[in-house]
């Protein structure tokens, strides 16, 4: 019988998500509110458990995209507040039972929210007004500000606690000029509706890159979201990954030179022989398929061993031939060695899909030193 700890597990560092945070706060003014992302089950880290981490160091605000994802939070004993970037217009009733803060993105929505405020006797609920600036997603438009102001100038209901907008390509710098388009546009369609409403909420525009490549645009919050898990857009700069996959050897085999590996027998053991291990991730925990048959190597006993054959649904198998390794040895999916830019890079997407791509059967475990 197999212990738990056989399985594949992500190990997240408290160290490492401190550092981030430090290094990201480092760069902007003392009264600039961080707000941190954690929707998608944070980026596959694991909600609950990384919001705490956040909770605990300082976080100003904490970000979701649903409702569902800010009921689980709090449900856990989360108390920063909550922001629901994509809430939608049939969950309001939750979103206020649990304390969230909806994003508006449209005129509808801001009417039906009124109108379930109204009925409860609520006033001063805070809402985000979301503003579309280029990315064309979501938002208002410039086009859109006057009926949105009338609407907010005849609802006590609500109480704007924030402005924001989304940067699509902060990163780039051969698109820095569509970038600092967008700020302008976001600076005056903000003010508009400051002026209009007659009080200051705050403002916000900056993602990750942004607040690297862009400080002196931080306004009075900015959204922290892949660099708080150690990804950064500047060159030169190698910050800490805060989440590890690893998992343990389940059985290890010598091979004919005769013999062939998984499903579609697509791997094949070498004319003098081959030694495998087999491991209990497949692509149902986010291992993409394309990692097989010999096209990425993840870390055992510091070397990199290559996959080999098919990955499978729940578990893959490992060319380990020359290595010293036995069962219950750890293997590095990503980490330190390698990264997860490493696979990223290997498999032509971005960090962000790699990391959320990590299912919640995988068990994650803080590391606090």
């Amino acid at each position: 019988m197999y212990r738990e700890d056989d399985f594949s597990r992500l190990e997240l560092r408290l160290r490492s998500c401190i550092d981030n945070y430090r290094y990201f706060r480092s760069r902007l003014e003392p009264g600039t509110r961080m707000l941190v992302l954690v929707k998608a089950n944070a980026y596959g880290h694991g909600a609950v458990e990384f919001a705490a981490m956040l909770q605990g160091a300082g976080a100003d605000y904490l970000a979701v995209a649903y409702p569902v994802e800010g009921i689980e939070l709090r449900q856990a004993g989360i108390s920063t507040p909550i922001l629901v970037l994509t809430a939608g217009n049939d969950f309001y009733n939750e979103i206020i039972e649990y304390r969230l803060e909806p994003s508006i993105p449209n005129v509808i929505s801001l009417k039906k929210f009124v109108g379930i405020l109204r009925e409860k006797g609520l006033r001063d609920y805070p809402v985000h007004i979301k503003l579309d600036t280029g990315m064309h997603r979501l938002g208002f438009s410039t086009g859109e500000l006057e009926e949105l102001t009338t609407v907010l100038a005849e609802s006590p209901e609500v109480r704007v606690k924030s402005v924001f907008s989304h940067l699509c390509v902060a990163e780039d710098p051969s698109q820095d000029e569509f970038t600092l388009g967008q700020i302008r546009m976001f600076e005056e369609n903000s003010g508009t509706i400051i002026r209009k409403i007659g009080y200051k909420p705050m403002r916000h525009i900056l993602n990750s890159a942004g607040i690297e490549r862009f400080p002196q645009y931080q306004f009075d919050m900015v959204r922290l979201g892949v660099g708080i898990y150690g990804i950064s857009a500047l060159p030169g700069v190698h910050l800490s990954p805060v989440a590890s996959l690893k998992c343990k050897i389940l059985q290890i085999k010598t091979l004919s030179p005769e013999d062939t590996v998984g499903y579609g027998r697509f791997g094949h053991a070498a004319p003098s022989g081959t030694t495998i291990a087999t491991i209990p991730v497949g692509y149902a925990d986010g291992i993409d398929r394309r990692l097989g048959r010999g096209n990425f190597s993840f870390s055992l006993n510091g070397h990199r061993v290559p996959t080999i054959g098919n990955i499978c649904m729940d578990m893959c198998m490992l060319d380990i031939t020359g290595v010293p390794a036995e069962v219950g040895d750890t293997v590095t999916i990503f980490g330190d060695d390698p990264t997860v830019s490493e696979i990223a890079d290997a498999l032509g997407t971005i960090p962000y899909e790699i990391m959320a791509s990590v299912p919640r059967r995988i068990e994650r475990i803080i590391i606090r030193k």
